[in-house]
């Protein structure tokens, strides 16, 4: 029989093993919205489970382990190894108005319109909203939206007044105790110990978007083209950030951890937010250093997400040292799956891609989310080379019967191939 981490990795290897591995909840871009997550759980008769929003940022909840057995599930993000214990949550309401939990260090402000926000220490400054009917915050501070500073030496002040490095879900949230490190290790031993399920690290090392949350989208976009050399001043800082945290990484949890998850979201709908030469020019190369680090100094797989339209990017990124991409969207210019299962399904693994999130899975009938769902997996599976995941996150207006029929069509598809 067929574990679930060697699944996962024989996926990664292009070795089939009959059965599709499954994701659900092991990364911030392969999650479930809380709203949806309480939902789904009324509907499983589970409502003594808590719904514990893990990623206050986004609002995802972390699915209970039985939830994840319920539905197959063969993967762990670490993180969920942190925040174990009831005294590291404190009561909240959705935007649905449904009970859940926070972990007990983020308290944002409700304003007299009725959105949330969060300040700065010394409490004046805004740095995120959640605005009245949203489900997830936004960032409103930009350090360097009024051009880049002469020195770096209040970078690591200012990229922790980011909405996504402040109130960053876990383990990150602990990183600053003393003993993280080996903590990180202890913990993620018991997990391994535990199940056998492949276990995931989230690490960020994002390039290009924190650019965009440094300057803000639009004047880093101009950069992009117009100052080329406070970007890579920028770019190189940050590299250095990231290496020194990989150091800490691959050192701790390198040879426990099966496959680590960088971010750097390079593509919109239309087609990638640069051309090739300018990836090739600025970020391919730091992308290589990141991941020949990984690749040297642990056994972990490396696994970015990126949406939007990245296909013609994704031989340079393959080049880089990516091996698995995610969240595979589908739905965007050049990026129909049997024409990214034909141009690169020998060369990486999609980890995605399985259904599309807006648009049917939260508006489909269960017989169109199962059609489609076994037509992906007709398509991806062959040859190994594929996770099954949806789109993205799992939104907030997905009825719960609509995310039963996704896995009920996995089992289908799973229950007629070889173990």
């Amino acid at each position: 029989m067929t574990t679930s981490r060697e699944r996962i990795i024989s996926a990664i290897l292009h070795l089939s093993t009959g059965k599709v591995a499954v994701d659900m909840g092991a990364t911030p871009s392969s999650g479930i919205s809380a709203i949806a997550y309480s939902n789904l759980l009324k509907h499983l008769g589970r409502t003594d489970l808590p719904v514990l929003v893990y990623d206050v940022v986004q609002q995802l909840a972390q699915p209970d382990m039985s939830i994840l057995d319920h539905f197959g599930i063969d993967v762990l993000d670490i993180g969920r190894t942190f925040n174990d214990e009831p005294s590291d949550w404190i009561p909240t309401t959705l935007a649905n108005g449904a009970p859940a939990f926070y972990p007990k260090w983020f308290k944002p402000s409700a304003l007299e319109d009725g959105s949330f926000v969060t300040y700065d220490d010394d409490g004046k400054r805004i740095l995120s909203r959640m605005p009245v009917g949203a489900t997830f915050f936004d960032q409103t501070y930009f350090p360097y939206l009024d051009g880049y500073p002469d020195s770096y030496e209040n970078l690591d002040a200012e990229m922790g007044r980011i909405m996504w490095a402040r109130d960053v879900h876990s383990p990150w949230d602990h990183a600053g105790e003393e003993d993280f490190w080996i903590k990180l290790r202890e913990k993620t031993l018991k997990l391994r110990e535990s199940t056998d399920k492949a276990l995931l690290v989230v690490c960020g090392c994002n390039l290009f978007e924190w650019g965009t949350f440094l300057r803000r989208m639009d004047n880093f976009l101009m950069d992009l083209i117009c100052d080329t050399e406070n970007v890579e001043k920028l770019l190189d800082q940050l590299l250095v950030r990231h290496l020194a945290t990989l150091e800490k990484v691959c050192n701790s949890v390198g040879n426990i951890v099966d496959i680590i998850r960088f971010g750097d979201d390079l593509g919109m709908s239309s087609g990638p937010f640069m051309d090739t030469d300018t990836y090739r020019a600025l970020f391919k190369p730091r992308h290589k250093i990141l991941c020949e680090y990984v690749k040297t100094h642990s056994k972990m797989h490396s696994y970015i997400h990126s949406c939007g339209s990245i296909s013609s990017l994704m031989p340079d990124l393959i080049e880089a040292g990516i091996e698995i991409f995610n969240p595979v969207q589908t739905n965007a210019y050049m990026m129909k799956p049997d024409y990214l299962k034909k141009e690169f399904g020998k060369d990486c693994t999609f980890w995605g891609g399985g259904i599309e999130t807006v648009g049917t899975l939260n508006s489909g009938t269960p017989e169109q989310i199962r059609k489609q769902v076994l037509e992906r997996l007709e398509i991806f599976s062959p040859g190994g080379g594929f996770v099954f995941n949806t789109v993205h996150n799992i939104l907030p207006d997905v009825p719960p019967e609509n995310i039963v029929a996704m896995f009920d069509a996995v089992k289908e598809f799973n229950s007629k191939q070889d173990n």
